[in-house]
């Protein structure tokens, strides 16, 4: 029993990554094209944003919330950016214009963060308020326009491969930018598991009140938390500017519920406390495979977007009946120990 609980997981993360391998196996079976190398760096290419997103949104809901704002503050973040090289006519580089994207969108998430922390607002009311304040404030005093030619440090990435090889079914690339995401799994990971800031994360989501009985610093916490989430968004933003090629102050808007369904999908827990790094992974992942296998069944888009619904909404119950059966489990602990 120890060695089949070791296989699932804390956050089934065992089931996860068999239910993707039979997912992954199936399509193969029944369309060949879909197992070849050329798929998978396509779907490793469309995972690299979302697996960033979903990292970000795993930090908010671990801790009890849900935030909805990240795509708009990563665009508002990447496009300002843009807008701002092409404005002063000034280049300052790849790490220069990360550097000024991260500061906006840190700033945008201390916004969040302030307004939820002070005023003990729920997390999914003010996240959704912002992104219309922030989408609103983009297009109406940034820009609306879109951008073909990204400044020349960008444009100069956007090209880059760590290797490139040519199959039989075309040509097989894996894009630099994936190196940054692998990168920050690990970095997050070893926050939440190492690190006192980690623990508070965790402690938060489970009982907020009784985090600030053990030292826990609820208020700043969250703070911090929803500034890092900011700048794990803009990022992410400006990762899909050089993957694209271009800047749409439009873009990356809509495509939250695939993000929140992967997470919740990898084992966090909508109610808090629970969520692990390599569970969001798997379920980024397999949201992208469910999604290319959609398309390649030749399904149109909007029943992906049902596919993606209905998985969320299985996540979920599946969630409460365990809180439910747990919470059953407890009662009837308490009852056998305490005489009548």
């Amino acid at each position: 029993m120890g060695v089949v609980q070791r296989f699932r997981g804390a956050n089934n993360e065992g089931v996860l990554a068999i239910i993707l391998l039979a997912l992954i196996v199936g399509m193969s079976i029944a369309n060949p094209a879909f197992f070849t190398l050329t798929t998978f760096f396509a779907i490793v290419r469309s995972s690299i944003v979302s697996l960033i997103f979903a990292l970000g949104v795993l930090i908010v809901i671990i801790s009890g919330g849900i935030d909805v704002s990240f795509a708009t503050i990563a665009i508002f973040a990447a496009y300002s950016t843009v807008r701002l090289s092409q404005s002063a006519d000034f280049d300052p580089g790849l790490i220069g214009m990360l550097a000024i994207a991260l500061a906006i969108g840190g700033l945008l998430g201390l916004v969040n963060g302030a307004v939820i922390a002070r005023f003990r607002l729920p997390t999914l009311i003010v996240t959704l308020g912002t992104q219309g304040i922030f989408k609103g404030i983009l297009l109406t005093y940034i820009g609306s326009q879109y951008i073909a030619d990204l400044p020349a440090s960008l444009a100069a990435v956007s090209t880059m491969n760590v290797f490139q090889i040519t199959t039989d079914t075309g040509r097989a690339s894996l894009h630099i930018m994936v190196i940054p995401a692998v990168l920050l799994c690990l970095l997050v990971a070893w926050v939440l598991r190492n690190t006192m800031f980690g623990r508070g994360i965790y402690a938060i989501g489970g009982d907020p009140e009784a985090a600030r009985r053990a030292g826990f610093r609820v208020m700043r916490t969250q703070m911090w938390i929803y500034v890092i989430v900011g700048m794990m968004a803009a990022a992410a933003g400006i990762i899909y500017m050089i993957m694209g090629r271009s800047a749409n102050p439009r873009d990356l808007v809509g495509g939250e519920l695939d993000i929140i369904a992967a997470v919740v999908l990898g084992g966090a827990s909508i109610f808090g406390g629970r969520g692990s790094v390599l569970g969001t992974t798997l379920g980024v992942l397999l949201v992208q495979v469910i999604n290319n296998s959609l398309i390649l069944a030749g399904v149109p888009s909007a029943w992906q977007r049902t596919a993606v619904g209905l998985l969320l909404i299985v996540g979920v119950g599946v969630q409460a009946l365990a809180a439910k059966r747990s919470s059953r489990e407890i009662r009837a602990l308490v009852k056998e120990e305490v005489p009548a």
